[in-house]
């Protein structure tokens, strides 16, 4: 982010009421800001422990930004904005939120300081790496699809392959990129920013980092949203949010079918659906050569994934169906392609924590035998959920996965899409269910990954804008139409 990172000087300091906020004296920072490569923000450089329960002494290097309130003398606090993935950076997130097409009301901007940063192994906060075969990070590799006629041979050796590979290249930082260190980390954050409480806005993946926080340190939370959410079972984890998958997107798909019988991909919903899954076990079957692509083919995985993807959105709607018309005629579109140098951090940070979290079976059998089930239930995403990843063969987790509770304060605020196709509304009933009176939960009438602000509608977004700026919530769960 920075083409230098300012160092940590150790030193007493006399700081505006700006910087310190609500920080007690013995937690006062001694941070250097300066600008970030963007010129929006404010960086800094913070050292965390490279394992909390160890107690070697030995730190990794986080990176923080900051836009700093536009009002102080309404300045609440801190709004730390916790990136999705896992593996997803956020040291650009205040800027974004500034920006986007609908930005961070200004009533929410006058009141805090908003954080972002790059979590542990991800982009400027002491990167990660597997070093795997530029094959092995092709976007169609990222998720475990099985073969057309559902053997998972293949997916069983890259798993192992990539597991090796991490085990071989990832260091002493790979394993200890998990989620309990991800919450350990805000709180850490925290403490540098001088701040005896945060407000956090938790974003997918983001939700069970900002649950285990809430967990772990009730007391210094203040307004806490969570957008999107994860099913926190502590059982599966990372396990259980891929299984989710085949949900999210049997929610979500309808409304891409409603869109294309409107948009001439077929002439009517349930025609669309129909004509995606044909499409898609033809390419399985015929493989159309793409130059220029990674893989050089379009096969039915390739076109499964690129629907993943554009069910994230209404706006994704249209590559999906300009795809699926391309496959059909003579020639396709050039290929948007991803350098394999540009995503090897983000497979290693990316997959740590799910595979760090929680150990997954070791048995390949069981694998092959839900692979099919899935399948047979959830024909568009062709079994992949169900499916093996390097997990099965990572060593044993360091710690066991903390479960979600409702002790603490009740100052969390859930928004949540009905047709999520990432995240679920079944998953995030059981966050919410997990968090009991500690929590509401708004759900919305809407399709799409990430409600506020994004994909969600004017009486959702309304809601969390006043519990950010008022800490007003509904009475009562609610429903946005």
């Amino acid at each position: 982010m920075r083409k230098t990172s300012p160092i940590l000087v150790v030193v007493a300091m006399t700081l505006t009421l700006a910087t310190i906020g609500t920080a007690s004296a013995g937690e006062r920072p001694a941070l250097i800001w300066q600008r970030c490569d963007n010129g929006q923000e404010e960086c800094t450089t913070i050292q965390v422990p490279l394992n909390y329960l160890d107690g070697s002494g030995k730190t990794i290097s986080l990176e923080i930004s900051r836009i700093s309130a536009a009002r102080p003398e309404l300045r609440r606090g801190v709004l730390v904005l916790i990136p999705g993935g896992p593996g997803l950076s956020g040291l650009a997130k205040p800027a974004q939120m500034l920006t986007q097409a609908k930005k961070m009301p200004q009533a929410v901007l006058d009141r805090y300081d908003l954080i972002g940063f790059d979590p542990r192994g991800v982009g400027a906060s002491s990167p990660v790496s597997c070093d795997l075969p530029d094959a092995d990070v092709a976007p169609v590799m990222l998720r475990p699809w099985p073969a057309p006629d559902g053997d998972i041979t293949a997916n069983i050796t890259a798993a192992k392959r990539t597991a090796e590979a991490c085990a071989r290249n990832g260091g002493d930082e790979l394993p200890n990129v998990t989620s309990l260190n991800n919450a350990r980390d805000l709180d850490s954050i925290r403490k540098a920013l001088g701040e005896s409480k945060i407000s956090a806005l938790g974003v997918s993946y983001g939700t069970y980092v900002g649950s285990l926080y809430t967990t772990l340190f009730p007391g210094r939370t203040d307004r806490v949203v969570l957008d999107s959410n994860d099913d926190p079972n502590p059982a599966l984890v990372g396990r259980g949010w891929l299984r989710n998958t085949s949900i999210g997107v049997a929610d979500r798909f309808g409304d891409f079918a409603a869109w294309g019988a409107k948009n001439g991909v077929a002439a009517t919903s349930d025609a669309v659906r129909a004509k995606f899954l044909g499409l898609a076990a033809q390419l399985d079957q015929h493989p159309r050569p793409w130059p220029g692509a990674s893989p050089p083919q379009l096969d039915g995985n390739v076109l499964r994934s690129v629907m993943l993807q554009s069910l994230n959105s209404d706006s994704g709607f249209t590559a999906l169906a300009a795809l699926m018309k391309a496959a059909e005629g003579p020639t396709l579109p050039p290929p948007s392609v991803v350098p394999p140098a540009a995503i090897q951090n983000g497979v290693a940070s990316g997959i740590a924590p799910v595979c760090n979290d929680v150990a997954w079976p070791r048995s390949t059998d069981s694998y092959a035998k839900a692979v099919p089930v899935d399948k047979a239930l959830f024909p568009l995403t062709a079994g992949m959920p169900a499916n093996i990843m390097p997990c099965a063969f990572w060593p044993k987790p360091a710690e066991a996965p903390v479960t979600v509770t409702s002790n603490g304060p009740s100052n969390i605020l859930m928004v949540q899409n009905l047709r999520d196709p990432q995240t679920p509304y079944s998953g995030a009933l059981k966050m919410r269910s997990a968090l009991g009176g500690r929590a509401r939960l708004v759900s919305v009438d809407s399709g799409g990954h990430q409600s506020y602000l994004q994909n969600g509608n004017a009486c959702g977004d309304a809601a969390v804008t006043a519990f950010l700026v008022t800490g007003t919530r509904p009475v009562t769960d609610m429903l946005c139409r």
